[in-house]
């Protein structure tokens, strides 16, 4: 089985994906660990597209797969490759409340994560605007493509009834 899970930051992608590879048995991948380079020290590097690229062909050869985020410029093989495409498209209050929530977490060592700073959070938060009115219409135009395999999830009970 092959899921493409995309959605906002937030918008519970990787709670989604966690559940699902627990449930099925498959591998779960997460596109921010190739997009972005977390060896370096610093908050926000990117990988180099060509090493990002080799990486997500690796993940693509693999029988069965979960991919989960928000990219979709660059992923355009996964969903041709995959068997579901969950697009998230949750309420604002929700997504937003859970940055912060996750951001808090980290700080205080109770959830392992990314080096963000209180700015970078504050930027995340204003990106999510643009995400969800801009970037998210694009995607769902590119996701007309494969109609007959895209599940649109508004709700925490939607997804509950995909986990269960």
């Amino acid at each position: 089985m092959k899921i493409h899970i995309i959605g906002c930051s937030g918008s519970g992608k990787t709670y989604l994906a966690k559940h699902l590879s627990k449930k099925y048995n498959i591998p779960q991948f997460d596109l921010d660990d190739i997009q972005w380079d977390n060896t370096t020290d610093a908050y926000g590097v990117k990988m180099p597209i060509d090493k990002r690229n080799v990486l997500f062909e690796e993940i693509l050869k693999n029988d069965s797969w979960i991919i989960e985020g928000v990219y979709y410029a660059w992923v355009g093989q996964s969903f041709k490759d995959a068997d579901i495409i969950y697009v998230l498209d949750m309420p604002e209050y929700l997504y937003k409340w859970r940055i912060i929530l996750r951001f808090i977490k980290r700080k205080v060592g109770i959830e392992k994560g990314k080096k963000e700073t209180l700015k970078s959070v504050t930027n995340l938060l204003k990106w999510t605007d643009t995400f969800q009115n801009k970037n998210l219409k694009e995607i769902k135009n590119i996701l007309e493509n494969y109609e007959d395999k895209v599940v649109l999830l508004s709700n925490k009970r939607e997804v509950s009834k995909i986990i269960d």
